[in-house]
């Protein structure tokens, strides 16, 4: 991977991108994107809006392609399998590779127990003391459980905001997912429950690879080991995060992360 002066020894990859492409119609979002995403670490997405971040972790679990019109070119390459290859099932990579939204968005119509176990029972669980276990866990992990263990028949809309992120989260955590991406995850939240959400990430990479696209490079600096920096579609620098943070090769994340543009 040739970004910048910098040389990058980094632990093994859970996943990497070769040449990765994509298109909404005429326009195209990313323009062959090198990238290794780290086992059991955090990686920062960051750029300026309309640079294809979200294109990007969206290209990663193939929810991209669900787009009208939208189109993927080259590889992405988890545990050594292109995810786009024709024999690849694209439901049982949304399994594997979980994915939290820029919004909260739980099930209206759902409980906070219900919320938490549906992806479980989508996927045809159905004994009740498993899917007891698993909710309990998901819900310990997205450190939310102490809050809500005694209301879990409560719906999941009746939740604050940042709880709703949270269970969300847990939903996602569930099915026990190999990799967590998320997308601009705390944009709607404030401070308090932007820091719960971030002890949750921090603890996340102990069990899981986690990938977030964030527009807060505080954020960024705070909880991910890795950050990588695009403009314009490409993929413009990669690094160690204090590496990139206090010592930017390139000029253009410098200037950004200055506040000269973005």
């Amino acid at each position: 991977m040739k970004l910048n002066k910098r040389i990058i020894e980094l632990p093994p990859a859970k996943l990497e991108t070769k040449n990765l492409k994509a298109v909404y119609g005429k326009v195209q979002a990313l323009r062959g994107i090198n990238l290794r995403f780290p086992e059991n670490r955090v990686t920062a997405v960051m750029g300026p809006s309309g640079c294809g971040k979200s294109t990007l972790i969206r290209c990663l679990n193939r929810i991209h392609e669900l787009t009208p019109g939208a189109k993927v070119e080259g590889e992405v390459i988890l545990d050594g399998v292109n995810i786009y290859d024709p024999k690849v099932d694209p439901v049982a990579i949304r399994r594997r590779i979980g994915m939290v939204f820029q919004k909260p968005n739980p099930f209206p119509t759902m409980s906070i127990y219900d919320n938490a176990v549906s992806g479980l029972k989508l996927s045809g669980l159905r004994d009740k003391k498993r899917l007891d276990e698993l909710a309990e866990k998901s819900l310990r992990m997205a450190f939310l459980w102490d809050e809500v263990k005694g209301d879990l028949k409560k719906p999941g809309t009746a939740l604050s905001g940042g709880q709703q992120q949270r269970l969300c989260i847990a939903r996602a955590l569930a099915v026990e997912p190999e990799i967590i991406l998320m997308d601009e995850p705390c944009s709607a939240l404030d401070p308090i429950a932007t820091a719960k959400v971030e002890e949750s990430i921090f603890e996340l990479k102990k069990e899981f690879t986690v990938i977030i696209v964030t527009h807060n490079l505080q954020q960024a600096a705070r909880i991910s080991d890795y950050t990588s920096f695009m403009y314009l579609g490409k993929l413009e620098e990669f690094g160690e995060t204090t590496e990139v943070f206090e010592n930017p090769q390139n000029e253009l994340t410098e200037k950004y992360i200055t506040g000269k543009f973005g």
